[in-house]
């Protein structure tokens, strides 16, 4: 049994209800968080391997927007079409034409995985008042300090797509990596909290539909970075970044900030590249204050 979520009251308090829209080929399943009503709608695109639940914790503070979550197709509920390579331009394309059918107009934001796909799809003329990305991959991966751990990922889930596919398949949803994944992206220290963070790794990290779409998708997350699409965003964007980010140091955020014609940058402490589970309170006043969304008593 998962451990508690320890912004469960808060989300209980938001309505929430499942939608699903025909995207290039394929359903896409998506959430709409919030008050239907609301002046302001958020598209918020989770990262790699992971659903709509990974923001869950962010968007429990932001009670006043309307925030539409989707699964990435071939992940989550969202089924990939068939005939399709999920790189990333298949994944801003999809984007693009998911907004446009279900929020023209809507602020997007991306985490991780995620911040690559948004900023692609806004560089090439996704229509956004304002971009938010949250731990955005800002260096190449196959670079840097990291670089061995990387190189080690991708054995891994090349392992996983050439061994037969019940093998292969396996692998790639096996517990006790999935696991170790968990233990090494989260920072924080209070117990509780760290057996929710596993107990939705576990919950959520293997909901992809195939080996080949994992495949594809990670090649995606670690060929490309936001600092290919900086230069071309003129909209105002907010990155959110944490200062023990494994995955992009903060100096590369720092770094990455000043590539955009119009951004600022937010440095989060104490946490790594899981700041919408371990600090999502603190993401979500990033947000308000880059929105300029005041502060409702009681909350």
């Amino acid at each position: 049994m998962s451990a508690p979520s320890p912004y469960a009251d808060r989300l209980s308090r938001l309505p929430v209800e499942r939608f699903e829209v025909d995207v290039r080929g394929s359903v896409t399943a998506y959430w709409e968080y919030g008050p239907a009503d609301s002046e302001m709608t958020i598209v918020a695109v989770h990262g790699f391997r992971g659903d709509h639940h990974g923001l869950e914790s962010v968007l429990a503070f932001l009670p006043e927007a309307r925030v539409i979550a989707p699964d990435l197709p071939g992940f989550g509920q969202s089924a990939p079409a068939h005939g399709r390579t999920y790189d990333l331009d298949e994944y801003a394309d999809w984007l693009t034409e998911f907004a446009a059918a279900v929020a023209p107009g809507a602020i997007i934001l991306g985490h991780s995985f995620g911040s690559i796909v948004t900023a692609a799809a806004v560089a090439r003329g996704l229509q956004t008042p304002r971009l938010i990305l949250i731990n955005p991959i800002g260096a190449p991966a196959l670079e840097g300090p990291k670089g061995v751990m990387t190189r080690l990922a991708v054995l891994y889930y090349a392992m996983g797509a050439r061994l037969p596919e019940k093998m292969g398949t396996a692998l790639l949803r096996n517990r006790v990596i999935v696991r170790v994944m968990s233990i090494a992206m989260a920072k924080t220290r209070d117990a509780a909290l760290r057996r929710f963070i596993h107990g939705q790794h576990d919950a959520y990290f293997s909901l992809f539909a195939d080996r080949d779409v994992l495949k594809d998708a990670f090649v995606a997350s670690v060929s490309h970075d936001v600092s290919e699409f900086a230069a071309e965003i003129e909209v105002p964007t907010l990155l959110i970044a944490a200062q023990r980010d494994d995955i992009t140091p903060i100096e590369a955020e720092r770094e990455l900030v000043t590539l955009f014609d119009d951004a600022e940058l937010v440095e989060i402490a104490h946490v790594g590249h899981l700041i919408h589970y371990e600090t999502p309170a603190e993401a979500a006043g990033a947000i308000r204050r880059f929105l300029r969304i005041p502060v409702a008593r009681g909350r």
